[in-house]
């Protein structure tokens, strides 16, 4: 456990010190939870943005996206249940002051469970070597079936509860497992309570005549309000999705873990519409589909892993989330939703008017079902440059600092570092950056010896660093250094382009989805 929250101090530490995320309004002290995006993290955020974008919205011809006003009529929240019931539960430790979510102490249980039984399938791997099976031990193995049938035991029980709202059970199973506050090991709780996450704010030009307002805790309203606009306007027929990428808010009383859970933050969501019946199997597909989405980024199979929902949400019929393990252990990273019809029905009845699909095949009018996928823009940024971090032990005995990011995202795609200013290096070297600089997004460096500049890109994430020496002025070429292996090839300037787009190019990524 040490050893994950240094690994997780390192992960804030460099996301400050190289310009991806500072504390907001650090220069006052900061405001809690709330982050801005330095100069190299509002690059990788645009990066993500465009994977994404790409993948839903570019290689789907039946998907199509839009851009929906933070602010909306507030009945809206009324239809989608928001303001009745978007609630966390919360508990408090009288000794140590502290504010926790009781689902999430629950669950933080359950994963140490989870990790007793990892540790058991691990020590007999080492114990077996290559002829261990790892099914089979896990289907027959008396603890790893006890963790896991007391995890299943567990969670079902907190679905149950928060399902009928009973909260004094929720704490009732809290004491019986003995949870304790996690920082000073009190086990001295209140009463667990709802909270409601939306922010409130007002529209008008006086307090008299302003309307109440709130700011949107999520992106998908926008798009159901927006369904038969877009579809009419886009002449989709079923199957179809709206996509979009916006800013949420939300009033964590819990926010924690860095950019994890804030409270502004950002929303990569897509609402497809299908026919009534076919909602499961197009859940099922999407579960797959969205999965491929983050393998192709190389970070490891191992890292992912489904979680069904024991307790579904008012609106769903199914539901899963993909989790991704992050320093502090596995956590959700995208939902996958089978929403039914529950949103444009809600908004039917709210607003009086007709939300619905006319299938020219079945000759009829009809309420379309939704499938949905919703991943967090910060969750995935974490995921990214937390499991990209290195710290590498080098042959010489040196250690460099290398963010290994896929080279589409890297913020930065080449370096242009003259070997030194003088002699016209930097004259040839800034000619090189100005004809490179339509294309991609450079850096130009010419401070620090070559090795600390190097290490710098490293530590960036830099895919290349291109060297210009005295050699360059008279046969063209410069030295090509690769991030990942640090290999340093000689290569033509009129190459360079080519190069630097079949290594950085989204074609790369796409392809493998």
């Amino acid at each position: 456990m040490a050893k994950q929250e240094d690994a997780f101090k390192k992960v804030v530490s460099h996301a400050k010190e190289y310009g991806f995320i500072f504390p907001s309004s650090e220069i006052y002290d900061g405001l809690s939870a709330v982050y801005d995006y330095g100069q190299n993290g509002v690059e990788l955020k645009n990066n993500i943005k465009q994977y994404w974008w790409k993948a839903m919205v570019q290689l789907n011809d039946n998907i199509v996206g839009i851009d929906s006003a933070i602010l909306m009529h507030p009945t809206v929240w009324k239809a989608s249940g928001h303001v009745d019931a978007f609630n966390d539960p919360l508990i408090d430790n009288k000794d140590s002051k502290k504010r926790f979510r009781a689902d999430v102490l629950i669950e933080d249980y359950c994963a140490k469970l989870e990790d007793k039984a990892t540790k058991e399938i691990e020590k007999a791997q080492k114990r077996f070597g290559e002829s261990f099976d790892k099914a089979q031990f896990e289907s027959t193995n008396e603890r790893v079936l006890q963790y896991r049938a007391k995890q299943q035991q567990i969670l079902q029980r907190m679905a149950r509860s928060l399902e009928a709202n009973d909260l004094a059970d929720v704490k009732s199973l809290i004491e019986e497992l003995e949870i304790a506050d996690p920082d000073t090991g009190s086990k001295n709780w209140t009463d667990v309570r709802q909270f409601n996450l939306m922010f409130g704010t007002k529209l008008g030009a006086s307090a008299d005549s302003a309307m109440d307002l709130y700011l949107r805790p999520e992106t998908a309203q926008g798009i159901f309000v927006n369904f038969q606009n877009v579809q009419k306007t886009s002449r989709h027929k079923l199957p179809f999705g709206i996509a979009q990428i916006g800013k949420a808010f939300r009033n964590e009383i819990v926010a924690r873990q860095f950019i994890f859970r804030m409270r502004e933050f950002e929303q990569m969501e897509m609402q497809f519409f299908v026919q009534p019946g076919t909602e499961l199997a197009q859940y099922e597909a999407w579960k797959q589909k969205r999965l491929n989405w983050h393998l192709a980024l190389g970070l490891g199979q191992e890292n992912y892993r489904f979680h069904d929902h024991e307790k579904l949400a008012h609106y769903a019929n199914a539901a899963a989330d993909i989790e991704f393990k992050f320093p502090f252990g596995f956590k959700e990273l995208e939902g996958i939703h089978s929403r039914t019809d529950f949103d444009l029905k809600a908004h039917e009845e709210f607003s009086g008017r007709k939300l619905q699909y006319f299938d020219p095949e079945r000759n009829e009018n009809y309420v379309p079902y939704v499938v949905e996928t919703s991943i967090g823009l910060d969750r995935m940024f974490l995921a990214l440059l937390s499991h990209c971090l290195k710290e590498e032990t080098l042959v010489d005995g040196s250690e460099r600092t290398v963010l290994s990011l896929p080279p589409a995202l890297a913020p930065v795609k080449a370096a242009i570092l003259p070997l030194m200013k003088k002699d016209g290096l930097g004259e040839y070297a800034q000619n090189i950056f100005n004809d490179l600089k339509y294309d991609f997004n450079l850096i130009y460096e010419e401070k620090d010896s070559i090795g600390k500049r190097y290490r710098r890109n490293d530590a960036l994430g830099t895919p290349y660093c291109i060297t210009v020496d005295h050699d360059s002025l008279t046969d063209h070429t410069v030295t090509l250094r690769d991030r990942d292996t640090m290999e340093q090839t000689r290569v033509p300037v009129a190459g360079l382009r080519s190069i630097i787009e079949e290594k950085t190019s989204f074609k790369t990524l796409l392809s493998q989805i």
